[in-house]
C-alpha cells in the first residue's frame, strides 16, 4: 500500500518528495554550521575546546616544555600599619602656617594621630566646635554597631480582613517611588515592586478592590527636629522625618520637599496598584496596622552597610536622621530625635568613645546647636579602621576620596597636587561652619586620622573656608609625615 502511494506521489511529482533529499542535506549542513558557530558540542555535552582564545586553559603546551606552577599574585599595595609612627614636627611644618589663613575665622581646631587610637601627634586650638555633617560619623557608626551591616529594612504591606490593606513604613531610608536601574548602587526597593507582587497575592484570593491605609507610625515625636533653623523644612533644606517615604520626601521634580510624606507614599503605592489591576476605593488614610493582620507582601532595603557608605559618600541628612531613629529604636527608646541623639551617644560611650563636651541633637549634624571635640571625631574613625570592629568598616570604605567621588569630587582642585586621591574624608559645612575629618595617607604610605573644624568663619568667608580646610588635608597627603 505504501509502494503504490509512493509510485503514485512520484509519477505526480509530489513536490515534498522532489525536494526532500534537498532539504535534509540542507539540514545536516545547517546543524554543522551552527555547531561549529555556537559551539553547541560543548555546550551540550560540557566539554569545551582546546581553544587559546575561548578556553586557553586547555591548551597543551608543546612537547619538551616544561612550565612553572602559577604563583599568586602579589598584593596591589602594602598592608596599612594602623600604628605607623607619625613625626610630630613634621605633621606641625605642614599644618602651621595653613592654620593661619584668615579665611577660617577666630575659632579653628585641629588634631592629627596615628590610625590606631593613639593619643594626638598633633592638636591645634582647644574646646568643642560645630561639627555639621561630621556629625554623621557618629550616626553611622552607633547604626552598625546597634544593628550591624547586614540588617535591612521592611516595607510591608498587611491584610486587616475583607478588602482592607495597610501599608506599613519600616524606616527604609532610600524606598523608592520607582524601580531603579539595576545598575544603581545601591539598589533600592520600591512601591511599584511591592504594589505589583501585593497586586499578585490579592488577585489570587480573588480581590480585585481594596481600601488603602498607610502607618508611619514606627517613628514618633515630631517630624521637624526643633534645634533646627525654622526654614529649613519650608526651603526644601531637609524633609520631615518619617518612616514612610519615597524618595527621601522629595517630589517627582526633585526639587524641594513634599509636605506630607507618608501621604505621598500611599499615594504612589494606590497609583501603582491601580496599574498593576487592583481598584484603591477612596483616598488612603493614615492608621495604625493591626499587629495580627495577614502578611501580603513586602520588600527589603540594601544592606546598612551600602546605606551606610552611600549616605557618607554624598552627605545625606534625610538618611542619617532615619538611621538616627533606627537606633533610637534599637536601644530600646522610640523612633524619635530625642531617643536618636541619646542612643547614639550611649552606643558610642560603650564602644569608649570620648564624649567630653560633647552635644547631640539630630544625626545629621543640621542643628547649629550641636557640639562636638575633635578628639571624638578621630576616636570614632580610628575605632572604624581598627582591625577589632569590622562591621564599621563602612565608615571609613564610604568616605569620598578626594577630588574624586561625592561630596568631595569637585574640591581640592586649588590643593597639593599631592594631597588628591590620597585624603578620604567627611564633609560638613554650614553657613559660617566648615569641617573636614577622615584618613589621609602620605606620600610615603603613612596613614593618620585627622579632625579640621572652624565655626566661626565670616559668613562670606564660607566656601574659603572650606577651601582652605581642602589645602591642609591635602597638606597631610603631601607631607613626610612618618616618624
Amino acid at each position: 500500500m505504501v509502494g503504490r502511494d509512493t509510485r503514485h506521489a512520484r509519477r505526480s511529482g509530489d513536490p515534498i518528495l522532489r525536494w526532500l533529499p534537498v532539504l535534509l542535506v540542507l539540514v545536516l549542513l545547517g546543524s554543522a554550521a551552527a555547531a561549529y558557530r555556537f559551539e553547541l558540542g560543548p555546550r551540550w555535552f560540557g566539554t569545551e575546546p582546546a581553544d587559546p582564545v575561548h578556553n586557553p586553559a586547555a591548551v597543551a603546551p608543546p612537547s619538551g616544555l616544561t612550565l612553572r606552577p602559577p604563583a599568586a599574585p602579589a598584593p596591589v599595595a602594602p598592608a596599612v600599619d594602623a600604628a605607623a609612627p607619625l613625626d610630630g614636627a613634621s605633621v606641625r611644618r605642614a599644618l602651621a602656617r595653613p592654620l593661619k589663613d584668615p579665611d577660617l575665622g577666630r575659632h579653628v581646631l585641629a588634631t592629627v594621630a596615628t590610625l590606631d587610637g593613639a593619643k594626638p601627634v598633633f592638636e591645634h586650638g582647644s574646646g568643642v566646635a560645630m561639627p555639621a555633617s561630621t556629625m554623621k560619623l557618629l550616626t553611622t557608626t552607633a547604626a552598625l554597631a546597634t544593628l550591624g551591616p547586614e540588617h535591612t529594612f521592611s516595607t510591608k504591606v498587611v491584610r486587616e480582613g475583607g478588602g482592607r490593606i495597610v501599608l506599613v513604613g519600616g524606616g527604609d531610608p532610600f524606598l523608592a517611588s520607582r524601580p531603579v536601574s539595576p545598575s544603581t548602587y545601591p539598589h533600592r526597593a520600591d512601591v511599584v515592586t511591592l504594589a505589583r507582587s501585593t497586586a499578585r497575592a490579592l488577585q489570587q484570593k480573588g480581590i480585585r478592590r481594596v481600601h488603602l491605609g498607610y502607618d508611619a507610625s514606627l517613628f514618633t515625636g515630631p517630624r521637624v527636629d526643633p534645634h533646627w533653623p525654622a526654614d529649613y523644612v519650608p526651603d526644601g533644606v531637609v524633609a520631615p522625618i518619617t518612616s514612610l517615604w519615597v524618595d527621601e520626601g522629595r517630589p517627582p521634580s526633585g526639587i524641594g520637599r513634599v509636605a506630607d510624606p507618608p501621604a505621598t507614599a500611599a499615594a504612589t503605592f494606590a497609583a501603582a496598584l491601580g496599574r498593576a489591576g487592583i481598584k484603591v476605593v477612596g483616598v488612603p488614610r493614615a492608621q495604625r496596622a493591626d499587629p495580627h493582620a495577614t502578611p501580603v507582601a513586602s520588600v527589603e532595603s540594601p544592606p546598612l552597610s551600602q546605606i551606610v557608605e552611600q549616605i557618607l559618600l554624598v552627605s545625606d541628612n534625610e538618611g542619617a536622621e532615619v538611621l538616627s531613629h533606627q537606633v533610637g529604636i534599637a536601644t530600646g527608646g522610640q523612633g524619635s530625635f530625642v531617643d536618636g541623639a541619646r542612643g547614639v551617644t550611649r552606643v558610642l560611650g560603650g564602644l569608649g568613645i570620648p564624649l567630653d563636651g560633647a552635644v547631640v541633637h539630630d544625626g545629621s549634624g543640621l542643628s547649629r546647636q550641636d557640639r562636638l571635640d575633635p578628639d571624638t571625631l578621630a576616636a570614632v574613625l580610628a575605632l572604624a579602621a581598627s582591625d577589632d570592629h569590622p562591621e564599621l568598616r563602612p565608615v571609613v570604605t564610604g568616605l569620598p576620596v578626594s577630588g574624586f567621588t561625592g561630596s568631595l569630587e569637585d574640591r581640592f582642585a586649588d590643593a597639593a597636587p599631592q594631597g588628591r586621591g590620597r585624603v578620604r574624608a567627611k564633609t560638613g559645612t554650614l553657613t559660617g561652619v566648615s569641617a573636614l575629618a577622615g584618613v589621609a595617607t602620605d606620600v610615603t604610605g603613612d596613614p593618620m586620622v585627622f579632625v579640621l573644624m572652624a565655626d566661626r568663619v565670616a559668613v562670606p568667608d564660607t566656601l574659603a573656608a572650606r577651601d582652605a580646610l581642602d589645602r591642609l588635608a591635602a597638606d597631610l597627603g603631601a607631607c613626610r609625615c612618618g616618624g
